[in-house]
């Protein structure tokens, strides 16, 4: 893709996210992901109605009436987009593929913390970790996200969560707003999701195709299997093996929605032919 192309899309992306977050995800965003703690503002008159466990003594006693400590919310939060680039993301049947859909939602989320002015980071993961950019605050750092996104090529195309993860535990020292965009098609991750849970506000967003769910009857087809690069003949007009695709479908769903309930961690999912919009505002607004 050359410089120009890139630029055209990147500033595409930006204008569509970019509304999206200004106007409908950055007030969600601000009351559904709490500060670090409550920092100490000044020091006022007690009213009636203010909680006395308030009350500062000290100054009370020197002006002989009633004074309170007034806490402020810190904002400042720490943004981390975990997005899945291997081979599977290249899928899709809607005229979109999900890493176009994966690559919007990355970008609405990133633009929605900025309105809060809070630091964004991004890592890219297959089968290893592919990029990690250090969390920054800005437009400039935003766009180089979104460009990074767009052309971004791979090493792996196999997948493994459970390096992703390990990677977060062991490079992000302060609790962050975690956003791990993925297939999920997937398993072996529980524990160390479990350990990056304990510190972390962690959500994962599962982007799917409505034609992975379940596999047609349409005869002999050679089938690409894209984080292997191989390609085999199936037989979909077998009953049994449509079958058996669809639990190997089905296994790998319910062990995301399990792992991460169990976990305490926030559960998304949407096709690629839905709107991405509404379910991360109804997320949003449920937490």
């Amino acid at each position: 893709m050359d410089t120009k192309e890139l630029l055209k899309k990147v500033r595409k992306i930006e204008i569509k996210t970019r509304r999206l977050s200004d106007h409908i995800f950055s007030g969600e965003y601000h009351t559904s992901f709490k500060g670090r703690g409550m920092t100490f503002s000044e020091v006022r008159q007690y009213q009636y109605g203010d909680d006395i466990r308030a009350i500062d003594w000290n100054v009370t006693a020197r002006y002989n009436e009633p004074y309170i400590k007034v806490f402020e919310e810190e904002r400042e939060l720490t943004m981390l987009l975990m997005v899945d680039v291997s081979g599977s993301e290249s899928f899709g049947t809607k005229n979109q593929f999900k890493k176009d859909i994966v690559t919007e939602i990355a970008a609405t989320m990133a633009f929605s913390a900025t309105q809060n002015n809070d630091k964004i980071g991004l890592i890219l993961f297959s089968d290893e970790i592919e990029l990690y950019i250090p969390p920054k605050k800005g437009r400039s750092h935003v766009l180089r996200i979104i460009r990074e996104l767009i052309e971004f090529e791979p090493k792996s195309r196999k997948t493994n969560i459970e390096q992703a993860l390990k990677f977060l535990s062991g490079t992000q020292k302060k609790k962050a707003i975690v956003f791990v965009i993925s297939d999920f098609m997937a398993e072996g991750y529980e524990q160390t999701l479990k350990i990056a849970s304990k510190k972390h506000d962690i959500t994962g967003i599962r982007v799917y195709d409505i034609r992975e769910e379940k596999m047609p009857n349409l005869g002999m087809v050679p089938m690409l299997d894209a984080e292997t690069g191989h390609t085999q003949l199936i037989n979909t007009g077998s009953k049994s093996v449509r079958m058996n695709y669809e639990k190997y479908y089905q296994d790998k769903v319910k062990y995301f929605k399990e792992t991460f309930s169990k976990s305490g961690s926030g559960v998304v999912h949407t096709r690629v032919d839905e709107s991405y919009v509404t379910k991360l505002l109804g997320y949003f607004k449920s937490r």
